[in-house]
């Protein structure tokens, strides 16, 4: 992690649109990260390997001045001696609390909430001594947003582990799948036809995008506030799943990860809607409610060229293509709501529609509206836009493909790791992240809107459970 020297002493670096934006008052965005153990956390460990890597980060050694205040139009990173003691908690916890996985979504919460010092480079990490059902011990990171996006962050979270099987050697990378050689007369062919199913879908649904912004909203239910009403996420929870029931139904059905991911998702959201209106099946009236019902969510894209993980020392490169920091766009997919006979379709249409979504330029027209807004109107107009797109839609969803091989924190076996996102005007967010044959479903809820966000999740991977057992129906 030598990239240290891209930022050398005394030197101040302007923030990007966007660590600008997850830095507006009033909308400061953090990403909480979970890592569950094998084996007890040894504190002292982690702050020297944190000193021997992570402040190496121009990032993370940096104070962030958002220009807001006595700062006025004087956005930068501020290079800082950093205390890394100062970043590091080890809170006191009765090594025989009753309920210990209800009381770390309950310090999750409690910690994402609480305000973070803006003197400081802007992370820390809480080591706890505590077993849970799935880890030994546990650490909790919280990072402002404006450090970087999931992609990044989980690059340098991986520049901070070494393999189980070989102490010394860093994760190994996944390369980019390379595309099979084709004759130079249907290499043409398939081109042209490329351009023009890009051109399309951008206009198509880049068109539809605008109107939604302009003049449209999703239809109030008992998954969105009351018009009105400030939404802040203050539940976090989080539930570990096999892998490999993932895996059957995207084999059985030739879909991807992510189509069988938002399937179950809108499946377990169906489900649970159907219950807060009645029983669709006998209740015509609450049938006619749901089909009526247009809801959308918002969908985060990695803008990078390479899709894949990157070596953190690739992303810091000079002239690197997949570089460090916020490289992202968003798409508004409609949500299928409707009560279906085949659970399967849930799947079949989020296929449908992402294939739209990744054959069109909207995540770009997203990324340069949020751009422009900025800078041509200034960051009211920017802050204002922003809580128009997420404070009239349902959720926010997006997955992150973590390690697949076994790896350790700064010697800590990790069993499991855990990542969401809070200070979004949204009262549902699901994120998901997946680590060697383990899936995480992260769940960031506003009580108010979503007081029983535990059987919410159960109703997620109850609908995978029935996917698997339709695809493997006959």
């Amino acid at each position: 992690m030598a990239t240290k020297q891209q930022v050398t002493e005394g030197d101040e670096e302007p923030l990007s649109p966007f660590a600008q934006l997850f830095s507006l008052p009033g909308l400061d965005v953090f990403n909480i990260v979970t890592i569950g153990c094998k084996t007890e956390s040894d504190p002292s460990t982690v702050i020297e390997g944190l000193k021997n890597t992570l402040t190496n980060h121009p990032r993370f050694s940096s104070i962030l001045v958002t220009g807001h205040g006595e700062h006025k139009g004087k956005a930068k990173w501020i290079p800082t001696k950093v205390n890394v003691e100062e970043h590091v908690i080890v809170p006191d916890i009765d090594p025989n609390i009753e309920n210990p996985d209800e009381f770390l979504e309950d310090y999750t919460s409690n910690m994402a909430l609480s305000p973070m010092d803006m003197s400081k480079p802007l992370w820390e990490f809480h080591i706890l001594k505590l077993k849970t059902s799935h880890a030994e011990s546990v650490a909790v990171a919280r990072f402002h947003h404006s450090l970087g996006d999931g992609m990044s962050l989980m690059s340098l979270l991986l520049a901070c582990t070494r393999k189980v099987c070989d102490p010394e050697a860093l994760p190994t990378f996944v390369a980019p799948k390379k595309g099979k050689a084709k004759n130079a007369c249907w290499s043409v062919v398939a081109w042209f036809w490329f351009i023009v199913r890009l051109v399309f879908h951008t206009c198509v649904e880049v068109t539809k995008a605008i109107v939604f912004i302009c003049v449209a909203k999703d239809t109030p239910t008992s998954l969105m506030g009351k018009p009105g009403v400030t939404l802040s996420i203050n539940k976090f929870i989080h539930r570990i799943i096999r892998l490999d029931d993932v895996k059957k139904v995207k084999n059985a059905m030739n879909m991807t990860m992510n189509d069988v991911l938002l399937g179950m998702v809108q499946a377990g959201l169906s489900k649970y809607l159907n219950q807060r209106y009645g029983d669709l099946e006998t209740t015509s009236k609450a049938r006619k409610t749901l089909d009526k019902m247009c809801l959308h969510g918002v969908v985060f894209f990695n803008l990078r060229p390479n899709r894949d993980i990157e070596d953190l020392a690739n992303m810091m490169a000079k002239g690197s293509k997949c570089r460090w920091g916020n490289s992202l766009g968003y798409v508004l997919i409609p949500l299928q709501m409707k009560p279906e006979g085949d659970i399967l379709e849930y799947v079949r249409e989020a296929k449908i529609t992402m294939e739209r979504k990744k054959n069109s330029l909207e995540p770009l027209f997203s990324s340069v509206l949020l751009k422009l807004t900025m800078e041509v109107f200034g960051l009211t107009a920017l802050k204002n836009l922003i809580k128009r797109v997420f404070g009239s839609t349902t959720m926010i969803f997006s997955n992150v493909v973590g390690p697949a091989e076994e790896i350790s924190f700064f010697g800590h076996h990790i069993s499991y790791i855990s990542a969401s996102t809070f200070g979004i005007p949204q009262a549902l967010v699901i994120s998901i992240q997946s680590y060697v044959d383990k899936l995480m479903i992260n769940l960031a809820v506003d009580l108010d809107v979503i007081p029983d966000p535990h059987h919410l999740c159960d109703l997620v991977i109850e609908a995978l459970d029935m996917m698997n057992s339709a695809a493997a129906a006959p």
